[in-house]
């Protein structure tokens, strides 16, 4: 049986694609040998539908499927007459595979579509370089490829899969429900998290994830990110404060509300966006009303609790702007205003063909789990060719299609698919051979099987699992050549020892070519994530502890962070100059130079200047901001790994949180970015408790994610002793927003080790409370 039951719907929609693929099949492949008397013809026109409709896991619509058919046909033209001119030679063949192997393959860095349709491609190249060669057949060939791929997307169109929610309409229903969230008691907390959860790309259906690599579609996978990030810190929120919230909260949170159902709207129709800088102003007032708090007399001072409200909010609101600048981009393809801080929108300004150098560059390493699958099926491919070639094996085509079919990107995945797929084509080739020789020569009667065959092979094999899919596949294998040549029943025993060689060729390749797949990348690739986002910890504490400390404006009140006119400070790392930004009023006076001699942060120029590099104030000197574009690039690999590893068998390490970890990297990389923005400063009354507090605090952070990381990559490194803020701590002099932000980042470290960590089951205890050994 198959390892997973299909639903309903699931069971729908192969029972859909499998009448389409026979019904294309038949259309093109018995009026061309019957009728015409091309037999090549009909071999190509049978086998192009099956190709890509039912090898090839092509995922969207109908509409969606056919509009990727027609755009593959030039490509599969080109392939097959590249195969049939290559079919001179074995070796040239072999290396043809190896070639069209690799860059076939690694063409799912493209997305999801070109990935789906890559075995099919790959497989007309495969069919065409295998002997007779035969260029004078080359017409025949394409022709009959032409009609095969034209009939499936005619029957794409005329019995298509019911489409699934876009990307954007998920979006947008996020946002919805975080708009009515702004209200105290909105929506309930577990149904704001649900909602969010339903913006994992892990169950979006692949066609409609955003996985290109351009302007839209990066936009919309960060718009995701920012809408859930929003919906959690709403539900936070929600948990924290049940019963209400001051006016200046109500305020910006009634701006929020008034963001997301603006934006929401412009997702689903393109039109009325939301007023570009309003949420960011508001922002600003916001703040400056916190500065004034903040900075008050002691007994004026707004109590903790609020302090913690107001910072809880601001973040969402910052949340909120992030969906505002991904969904403008999304939309129109490019920002229409400037996208600050620029770091985190670093594809805005760059070209369609510059993004998609960056992606093949990015993945162009033996780390990328993309790069690894792609060596692996071709030289698993190139292999085939090899040892069908020399061996001269009968319909040696089927031994590279077994490697196609059944490679899994671990040893043991390919292992479970090579048992199941040998016993069913052994299976398959018994039925096979005792129809070939009660049937004879007889080819009315396969020419009348054919079609039912083909039917219930191509639903009741995806619906049963690999063993009856290959025992089925090989009755329609024989029922369609029996048609074309005569044959006896060694083509069954051909099959079989096509499938077997082609079978240990493939359990070879995955035992020699990173044989746990994305399992040991992914622990890799995490720890790498957390170690370069922890580097940004200790900076972006420094940037509140001693950023605004050093100075005071007139009557002692605390400098705000001075934003540029469209509302946006220079982000921590950003060192590209902008030039003609305009300076509002200061909410407050600049701050001066401290009399320990320590040098005030950088404000901006004045009109028409370049902005410096953001600078931080250090021991004895400057140092330079956190650079957060290494985190951005580890984030992206973390990412590419953690899909992979989806798809592939779960493993032992099943506790592992990995989606807490990428969480825990976007809360740093986003920290970085926001806290030197609009976090609240160090007054000059800070204390030096308060300061050593926060400091500690980083380092044990920094700490616990080398410890993290350690466990990730096989070390045993001993638990690290973390503090918290005490209740009755003021909130002014450590920065509530750096509090705020630290113990966030506490509590995701916390989780995350706890999934790595195996729980201890505890001992029994005897009636007389003693504890005595775990049974057995």
């Amino acid at each position: 049986m198959a390892d997973v039951i299909p639903t309903g719907q699931e069971r729908a929609t192969i029972v859909r694609r499998a009448v389409r693929v026979a019904v294309a099949a038949g259309a093109g492949f018995y009026p061309l040998l019957y009728g015409a008397g091309l037999p090549v013809m009909a071999l190509y026109a049978l086998f192009a539908p099956i190709a890509v409709g039912l090898l090839s896991p092509v995922p969207g619509s109908g509409r969606q499927r056919a509009s990727v058919m027609v755009r593959a046909l030039p490509p599969a033209l080109a392939l097959a007459t590249l195969g049939t001119l290559l079919a001179v030679d074995t070796w040239a063949a072999v290396g043809g595979m190896l070639v069209v192997g690799f860059l076939l393959a690694f063409a799912a860095v493209g997305g999801p579509r070109p990935a789906g349709v890559g075995p099919g491609l790959q497989l007309f190249y495969i069919l065409a370089c295998f002997p007779p060669y035969a260029p004078d057949t080359l017409a025949q060939r394409l022709s009959g490829l032409t009609i095969g791929i034209l009939l499936l997307t005619a029957l794409e169109l005329l019995l298509p899969d019911p489409s699934a929610t876009p990307y954007r309409e998920r979006i947008a229903r996020a946002l919805d429900e975080a708009a009515r969230a702004t209200v105290p008691g909105g929506v309930p907390p577990e149904r704001l998290r649900e909602a969010g959860a339903r913006l994992r790309l892990s169950v979006v259906p692949p066609a409609e994830r955003p996985a290109g690599a351009g302007q839209s579609d990066r936009a919309l996978e960060q718009a995701g990110r920012a809408a859930r990030r929003l919906l959690d810190q709403l539900a936070t929120l929600a948990e924290t404060s049940p019963t209400g919230t001051d006016a200046a909260s109500a305020a910006l949170l009634d701006r929020v509300s008034r963001l997301c159902t603006t934006s929401a709207r412009f997702l689903r129709t393109g039109e009325d966006p939301p007023v570009p800088g309003a949420l960011e102003a508001a922002m600003r007032d916001f703040q400056a009303e916190r500065v004034r708090q903040a900075t008050a007399e002691p007994g004026e001072r707004p109590p903790a609790e609020v302090e913690r409200r107001h910072s809880r909010v601001l973040a969402l609101a910052e949340s909120a702007r992030m969906v505002e600048i991904t969904t403008d981009i999304a939309v129109h393809g490019r920002p229409t205003e400037p996208a600050f801080p620029r770091r985190l929108f670093w594809y805005a300004d760059l070209s369609t063909p510059r993004l998609w150098a960056r992606r093949v560059v990015g993945n162009t390493t033996f780390r990328s789990v993309l790069f690894q699958n792609a060596v692996r099926t071709a030289l698993g491919l190139a292999a085939a060719r090899a040892v069908a070639g020399s061996l001269d094996l009968s319909h040696g085509f089927w031994v590279l299609l077994v490697v196609l079919t059944l490679g899994r990107t671990t040893a043991g995945a390919t292992w479970q698919a090579v048992r199941q797929a040998v016993a069913g084509n052994g299976a398959g080739a018994l039925v096979a051979g005792a129809l070939l020789i009660g049937l004879g020569p007889h080819t009315d009667v396969y020419a009348a099987l054919l079609a039912p065959v083909m039917l219930v092979a191509f639903s009741l094999g995806p619906l049963l699992g690999i063993a009856y899919a290959q025992g089925l596949f090989t009755l329609v294998v024989a029922t369609a050549f029996a048609q074309i040549e005569p044959v006896t029943w060694r083509l069954s025993e051909a099959r079989m020892i096509d499938v077997v060689t082609g079978s240990v060729i493939g359990l070879l390749c995955g035992l020699l070519a990173w044989p746990a797949g994305a399992r040991s990348e992914v622990h890799r690739a995490m720890a790498d994530l957390l170690r370069t986002c922890a580097e940004l910890v200790p900076g972006t504490t420094e940037a509140l502890l001693r950023g605004a400390g050093a100075g005071v404006a007139e009557g002692g009140a605390q400098a705000a962070p001075q934003p540029r006119a469209d509302g946006s400070g220079p982000p921590p790392g950003d060192t590209e100059g902008h030039s003609g930004d305009r300076q509002p009023p200061a909410p407050q006076a600049a701050p001066e130079a401290g009399p320990d001699g320590s040098r005030p942060p950088p404000q901006p120029p004045p009109t028409g200047t370049e902005t410096p590099p953001s600078v931080l104030p250090g021991e004895g000197g400057s140092q330079v901001a956190p650079q957060t574009l290494p985190g951005v690039h580890k984030l992206r690999l973390a990412e590419a790994a953690y899909a992979q590893y989806r798809t592939e068998t779960p493993a032992e390490d099943t506790r592992t949180d990995w989606h807490a970890m990428l969480i825990a990297a976007n809360h740093m990389l986003l920290g970085a970015h926001y806290l030197p923005r609009f976090g609240l400063r160090s007054p000059v009354d800070a204390t030096d408790a308060s300061a050593a507090w926060a400091r500690t605090t980083a380092r044990e952070s920094v700490a616990e994610v080398d410890r993290i990381a350690a466990l990730l990559t096989g070390g045993a490194p001993e638990p690290v002793r973390r503090r918290t803020a005490a209740d009755d701590r003021p909130p002014a002099p450590l920065s509530v927003d750096l509090e705020v932000w630290l113990e966030s980042l506490g509590q995701q470290l916390t989780r995350i080790d706890a999934s790595l960590t195996a729980p201890q089951p505890p001992q029994p205890v005897t009636p007389s409370g003693r504890r005595t050994a775990p049974p057995g």
